[in-house]
């Protein structure tokens, strides 16, 4: 079975109002559009040409849907969930819990009777979410913890007011407790320290650090009594280029700031949040997650592997990516349980295992999902997709 998937847009407050519009080709609608959901997540499943919804068939017969083998692996649940994701302003300051934290977390709050739609609930259910973003054009983020030293550098630079206590931390390694110190500030005493930091960032006359300086501008003019501005100060920023990716294990602690990329992740919506957001945050619970390794390099480029199709090898057992390049020709891609191809750029037709003329054909922004009985997907047309599946 391979047919076309109707998705959902989540309308969160940070999203693009344009970037989701012009790759689907119709015009804004005046709201934000943050996200495209396309699988079989319970808060927003996408709809087959039945009427059904993904989720329901997958809770029909799982075995159908997702394959014996893929079924059995992940408990009848089907494995991944695809987003286009479209950030016209900064996401939170978040990181996400590993399987053993999403079930013994989901744990705790069914037992203490927290509605699983309630805004301060912390776990939406009981699975990780590991997740990677690929740049569909250049893209903004902080990801996983700069190397102490080059903090210290950055410090060191802009030296502004007050930051003495946090940068002598940092010099002696002591990367957890500058963390929770002033994650855990009230906003009366964070405010003087955003302040203090853009006046520092404004009066810098050097060049270095450049990427740095524009995003904690920016961040202390918008979130001016905000402990998230000061997460930032220690978090790699990064600037993507098309399809370059960064990968975000459980502990991760990240922020996406703009641009317009493809993600995929497990299939879960667990969030612990800790700064940027109006959103419930809970200090300590994020910073039980948290992994306080550095990371020296978080940027993931696509490995060839030939013919036009490239992978993102991640090692993640809930998902693998292929990106494929089409040229007014056709690849076959093989691929693990349930699949959903997205086409991002020009347009690309779906053909089954079978090779029946019904093929499903994809202009961008849109997708199509096969069976995990399905068997390799074959893709002619001339643009770029993404074929997703179970690992």
């Amino acid at each position: 079975m391979v047919v076309p998937l109707q998705n959902t847009i989540r309308d969160y407050a940070w999203g693009s109002h344009t970037a989701l519009p012009e790759l689907l080709g119709v015009q804004p609608d005046g709201k934000p559009q943050a996200e495209l959901w396309m699988g079989a997540h319970e808060s927003a499943p996408s709809v087959l040409p039945t009427g059904d919804t993904l989720y329901d068939a997958v809770s029909a017969d799982a075995g159908a849907v997702l394959g014996a083998e893929t079924a059995e692996r992940f408990d009848g649940r089907f494995p991944f969930l695809a987003k286009l994701l479209a950030a016209g302003q900064p996401l939170s300051i978040q990181a996400h819990p590993s399987r053993e934290q999403a079930i013994d977390g989901y744990r705790r709050d069914e037992e203490a009777d927290v509605p699983r739609d309630a805004a301060d609930r912390n776990y939406k259910d009981a699975w990780p979410k590991p997740e990677i973003l690929i740049a569909l054009e250049p893209f903004d983020a902080l990801v996983g913890f700069r190397p102490l030293d080059r903090t210290v550098a950055l410090l060191d630079a802009l030296a502004p007011a007050g930051f003495g206590e946090l940068t002598d931390l940092l010099r002696n390694g002591k990367l957890r407790e500058a963390f929770t110190d002033f994650m855990s500030r009230d906003r009366d005493a964070i405010r003087p320290m955003v302040g203090a930091l853009g006046e520092a960032v404004a009066q810098y006359a050097g060049d270095a650090f450049p990427l740095e300086r524009e995003t904690l501008s920016k961040l202390c003019a918008d979130f001016q009594d905000d402990p998230g501005v000061l997460a930032a100060l220690l978090l790699n920023r990064v600037r993507l280029q098309r399809f370059d990716a960064v990968y975000l294990p459980a502990g991760n602690v990240h922020a996406y700031l703009h641009g317009l990329g493809f993600e995929v992740m497990a299939n879960s919506d667990n969030v612990l949040r800790g700064g940027l957001t109006a959103k419930h945050i809970d200090v300590p619970e994020l910073v039980s997650v948290v992994d306080f390794e550095p990371l020296d390099n978080p940027v993931l480029t696509a490995t060839p592997a030939g013919n036009g199709v490239a992978t993102y090898d991640t090692g993640c057992e809930y998902f693998a990516i292929h990106r494929v390049e089409l040229d007014d020709d056709e690849r076959t891609v093989e691929g693990v349980g349930p699949r959903i191809v997205c086409c991002v750029d020009g347009s690309v037709s779906v053909v089954d295992a079978a090779g029946k003329e019904s093929a499903v054909t994809l202009p961008a922004g849109r997708s199509a999902f096969a069976s995990g009985t399905e068997g390799p997907c074959t893709l002619r047309g001339s643009g770029t997709a993404f074929v997703v599946s179970a690992r």
